[in-house]
């Protein structure tokens, strides 16, 4: 489908608040009961929330004001205009991402102008956040009235920000090591008029770049990145500091500085670089680094250097839980607290050292992509741990351990829940024992673990109250598995590595209360592939979630938000599943209009990133069925169906599509 070009869009307003949802009089489950239990107007920005039918919806642009849109409608017209259409799939809203640079933009705007600061703001996108070229295209196009410019950190990147940014007031950033490749094309595109910064990371690189400058005959825009004695806060904290392995420390920056005044090119140093973190949860230590860098600033510009920039890093958190808490998946401050901060504490050194107020960059991409894409998945079964089913009577012959377990359940409303709990573990562990010494049956070891289950969900019920941590350990033992179409290692890479926290909820359904705990596991057969942190009780976390029965072959589908940043590029194909699907979705004349469609990795082309040729995998896997010793035990055309079936395979999506 052809895209329309964004520049003809119009501008996106500001996002006004959700309107709050009635609460019911009586006590009847409501759809504003289903947001608040899973966070959504905490962390939706007041780009999500849910509609009278119980569907989770999204506010995209039109015309000049935003409409809700149903995500489960906005699924159900894919599907009925593609039949092949299958979940998991990413979905993309440029909408949000289109508001969230409008409104840093117009925030440090605002806030100069309240404090009467004399610079301007000039932002730009780190690349390395999310690589896709529809992303770079977007941020591009749409940023061009802000002049809002790209950071780059490689080669590659350098190549893709030269193809879509052709704006000559914005800034491209060149920062990471760097070739003399790298620098030619740097100073070559600022020959032909773009505003290129090279930015000193290491000290050897000022002789390449000006060795390179002298070839060429382009005089470089250089940046030096330093190191602040400030270290950051949150998970991020080590990256920066006297140990970051990036930038140059205090000595290292003069010297810098002495050999440009050697060489006569003290005129080419015109921006101060530092980067403190991703994901600073403390406005604090935001404020304490943007004042240390402002001091250096000060004294660059008195050793002769003409300056102008002075970029602030990123480190812009995203409120991934909605506790507005200094912790590593939260942020103790707002967006306009952040900006009237940065301002406020630059403006304030100048000033007192009577320096003209510079431009502020910074390189906020989590913040500006997070709300952006949405990871949509079906759930295909569920396993259930907790069990009330009735049970047999005591077979003749058992073992005593396994009389005893029975007597634990005859004896359940004469002991108190901790002590039946207590009891039904040490018999457990008993009979295990005894299994493994070879004492008792494998039919006696399987009876033996429904009578565990079964006293374990018993006391479940009796503590529903008890908030003990032993309590809560037993309720998280006993939540159910529902598996998701999905791979936790190529679509959510950053909860397997580092933890990170993502909201999680259903995307139907919030009419109806849920009636299950559950934790979410995906389809790669890893123990590690599993959804167990979500927004809990008064936005704290919790290690299952609340979700709904199955109903028959009807669809389940969950969403995870704020994805935007970093999970498209750092997937790997665990299990060789691959790339899912991506839809981007806008209204188009008040009707819900799919602008772009990628369809997901098929198993050939995964295949074919580990070097396996599918043409050669065709010809190996015939010479099977063609096998004298196949052909004994199949007919020709068994041998042909599987063939086919083989075939038919290796062009399917790696997810589950039936």
């Amino acid at each position: 489908m052809k895209e329309s070009p964004t520049s003809a869009r119009l501008p996106v307003p500001a996002v006004p608040p959700l309107p709050a949802l009635p609460l019911p009089a009586s006590d009847e489950w409501s759809v504003a009961d289903s947001l608040e239990l899973y966070g959504l107007p905490a962390w939706g920005n007041g780009y999500f929330s849910g509609n009278k039918e119980g569907e989770v919806t999204v506010r995209l642009q039109h015309n000049v004001d935003f409409a809700e849109v149903s995500l489960p409608q906005i699924i159900r017209g894919l599907v009925k205009k593609n039949k092949d259409f299958h979940l998991p799939a990413l979905f993309r809203f440029p909408d949000l991402l289109y508001a969230r640079i409008k409104e840093l933009n117009e925030t440090f705007r605002e806030e100069m102008r309240n404090q009467g600061y004399k610079g301007r703001y000039r932002g730009v996108y780190p690349i390395k956040v999310n690589q896709q070229q529809q992303v770079v295209k977007e941020v591009t196009e749409y940023g061009k009235q802000y002049h809002y410019g790209i950071e780059v950190g490689s080669k590659p990147e350098l190549l893709a920000a030269l193809a879509f940014m052709h704006d000559r007031e914005a800034l491209l950033i060149c920062n990471g090591y760097k070739d003399a490749e790298f620098i030619d094309l740097a100073l070559q595109s600022k020959q032909a008029g773009l505003n290129v910064v090279l930015v000193l990371e290491m000290p050897p690189e000022l002789a390449l770049v000006m060795e390179r400058s002298k070839k060429l005959e382009i005089e470089p825009t250089l940046g030096i990145r330093i190191k602040l004695s400030t270290k950051g806060s949150g998970h991020w904290a080590e990256s920066a500091g006297d140990r970051s392995p990036f930038g140059l420390n205090f000595s290292q920056t003069i010297a810098v500085v002495d050999q440009l005044k050697a060489m006569g090119k003290l005129k080419c140093l015109r921006m101060l670089h530092y980067h403190q973190g991703s994901q600073i949860p403390k406005v604090s230590t935001i404020r304490l680094a943007a004042q240390e860098a402002a001091r250096v600033y000060v004294n660059l510009v008195r050793e002769g250097a003409p300056m102008g920039l002075l970029n602030l890093g990123g480190g812009l958190a995203v409120d991934y839980s909605g506790k507005k808490q200094a912790d590593e998946n939260s942020m103790a401050y707002s967006l306009r607290e952040y900006c009237a901060d940065l301002v406020e504490s630059v403006q304030k050194v100048m000033d007192e050292a009577g320096i003209n107020h510079p431009d502020i960059v910074t390189e906020s991409g989590r913040a500006v992509v997070a709300y952006y894409s949405v990871l949509v998945f079906d759930i295909l079964d569920v396993n259930r741990m907790a069990s009330d089913d009735p049970l047999p009577k005591f077979p003749r012959g058992s073992s005593d351990t396994l009389k005893s377990m029975f007597e634990v359940i005859e004896n359940l409303e004469k002991t108190s829940p901790a002590e039946t709990y207590h009891d039904i573990i040490f018999y457990r562990d008993e009979l295990l024992t005894l299994f493994r010494t070879g004492q008792v049956s494998l039919r006696e070891r399987a009876l033996g673990d429904r009578l565990y289950w079964h006293v374990l969900t018993l006391v479940s019920k009796r503590t529903t109250d008890d908030t003990s941590e032993e309590m809560a350990s037993l309720r998280t033992k006993l939540a159910d598995f529902y598996y998701g179409n999905f791979s936790m290692f190529q679509s959510l890479p950053d909860v397997w590595a580092i933890n990170q926290f993502f909201p999680v909820t259903p995307l139907h359904r919030l009419n109806e209360k849920p009636t299950r705990e559950a934790v979410i596991s995906d389809v790669t057969c890893d123990c590690e592939g599993v959804l167990n942190c979500f927004i809990g009780e008064n936005g704290k976390q919790s290690a299952t979630i609340p979700l709904h029965d199955l109903q028959g072959n009807d669809d389940y589908m969950m969403g995870v938000f704020l994805v935007g940043a970093y999970q498209e590029t750092l997937g790997d194909l665990h299990n060789l599943l691959g790339d899912t699907s991506v839809v981007t979705v806008r209204l188009k004349g008040g009707k819900i209009s799919y602008s772009r469609q990628l369809e997901g990795d098929t198993a050939e082309e995964v295949l074919s990133y580990l070097e396996y040729v599918p043409r050669d995998l065709l010809k190996r896997f015939k010479t099977l069925t063609e096998d004298p010793a196949t052909q004994k035990k199949i007919t020709e055309e068994q041998a042909a169906a599987l063939y086919r079936a083989y075939r038919k395979n290796l062009k399917s999506y790696t997810y589950f599509s039936g």
